[in-house]
């Protein structure tokens, strides 16, 4: 069995014809405006608080450096000290 033709169809038909249209309006430009909702505002932010949590050490060596120095002085640790430390310690934990 052989097949000797597709009956006439020419499958580049429709690539070869060209739609050309005779209107010649001109194309208005106006101001182009962008809206960002307030979800994706909102993950901005977030992504920007996570960004600066990430490059942000855990632990401030200066402030350890600082309370390190005032341990080695003996009159630093008083009764006043002890008990703001205390307060601020339990505040911390909402007691």
């Amino acid at each position: 069995m052989t097949v000797n033709g597709i009956g006439g169809i020419n499958p580049l038909s429709n690539v070869q014809k060209t739609n050309r249209t005779n209107n010649t309006e001109k194309a208005s430009f106006g101001a182009d405006s962008v809206s960002i909702s307030k979800e994706a505002k909102e993950m901005a932010d977030a992504y920007y608080m996570k960004q600066v949590a990430a490059e942000t050490p855990d632990v401030r060596a200066d402030r350890v450096a600082e309370i390190k120095a005032k341990l080695q002085n003996p009159n630093y640790l008083n009764d006043a000290v002890i008990a703001s430390a205390a307060d601020k310690l339990m505040e911390s934990f909402g007691i």
